[in-house]
């Protein structure tokens, strides 16, 4: 008999969730954060819960619970919160699915998405990506089988800011098995300008097998302290509550959560300059590399294939700090328009 490890053998074979790297002195474009520092009275809130750290946070997140519900128009009992939206997959994938289950989502799409399905004990169902770089919702409700507990479709998509439109969203929900959770994950919601791309809460919140992810670290720049919400049915909240890790959300999380909620119209201002330099930026790599596919994110995807570690190695050594994956293609963060112009320069000299 074999010695014993200490640790699962199996996580062996998991890949490791990458983050966008930093590098000091150079313009970092890795992590889809927004670039315009946190919200007006986001620091003030946090320094004041400071003075109180010292005591538990609410465990239930009242405040802020009851805050976004009304924001949302639907009762607090459907909402919950969590540290950052990825956590909040987890808790949903914990609450759905035994050893065996089956996790759907496509892919490529978000890189948490497999490491969430192996440690929780379900089984993988990747489905590949349309040949423009989107969800193929036809495959992924022909994918379903019996075994099948829940289904992940990121709207718009990490890596590739594509987008699910609701014509195509709605006969995808109509094929779907009544008892297999569908989460709609929106983590980029706010950047999205196609009037064809649905808000998942105000079109399908009826829905008792529909979930909707949300967070505050992208549009509302609150990357650095991990605030994500859910909205789903009473029977779905409920069953994620009991696995939520207990104090979660910290004091400050919750005290900047706050704050920057009361300052939504400069979130909204910052999100427009992002979004006009996102169309520039797309409009400019267009010239150089065919299809990029229109993003409805924060960033834009660059559809490399074995370039991809290549290109990114050229844009560190120019100074710009990109995300390849590699043998796929690379992942841009808009960032401020003397950034992004660095990035057009650096991609211009590998590219044109």
């Amino acid at each position: 008999m074999g010695k014993r490890t200490l640790t699962r053998a199996d996580l062996d074979a998991l890949p490791n969730y990458v983050p966008g790297r930093s590098v000091p002195g150079a313009i970092k474009l890795a992590s889809n954060e927004v670039p315009y520092g946190p919200l007006p009275g986001v620091v003030e809130a946090v320094a004041e819960a400071a003075a109180n750290v010292h005591r538990y946070p609410d465990m239930g997140v009242a405040q802020l619970r009851d805050r976004l519900a009304d924001r949302l128009g639907v009762p607090a009992e459907r909402v919950v919160t969590g540290c950052g939206s990825v956590a909040l997959a987890e808790h949903l994938v914990r609450a759905t699915c035994v050893p065996g289950d089956e996790l759907l989502y496509s892919w490529r799409s978000f890189e948490a998405y497999p490491i969430i399905a192996h440690t929780t004990g379900a089984t993988s169902v990747r489905v590949p990506n349309t040949a423009e770089h989107g969800h193929d919702l036809h495959a992924m409700a022909a994918a379903v089988t019996d075994r099948t507990r829940m289904i992940l479709v990121c709207n718009p998509n990490n890596p590739t800011g594509s987008s699910v439109r609701k014509a195509e969203l709605d006969e995808f929900l109509a094929a779907v098995p009544e008892d297999v959770l569908v989460v709609l994950d929106e983590a980029y919601l706010e950047f999205v300008t196609d009037p064809g791309v649905p808000n998942g809460v105000e079109v399908y919140g009826d829905r008792p097998n529909v979930a909707v992810l949300r967070t505050l670290s992208k549009a509302w720049g609150l990357a650095g302290l991990r605030v994500g919400y859910l909205v789903a049915h009473p029977e779905v909240a409920g069953a994620v509550r009991k696995v939520v890790t207990p104090f979660s959300t910290s004091l400050p999380a919750q005290a900047a959560a706050l704050a920057a909620l009361d300052a939504e119209a400069e979130m909204r201002r910052r999100c427009d300059l992002v979004i006009a330099e996102r169309d520039r930026v797309q409009i400019a790599l267009a010239k150089v590399l065919p299809g990029v596919p229109a993003s409805q994110a924060n960033f834009v995807w660059l559809p490399l294939g074995e370039r991809a570690v290549p290109f990114a190695q050229h844009c560190e050594a120019e100074g710009v700090i990109v995300r390849p994956f590699a043998g796929e293609g690379v992942r841009v963060t808009i960032g401020t328009p003397e950034e992004n112009d660095a990035f057009l320069h650096a991609a211009d000299k590998f590219l044109g």
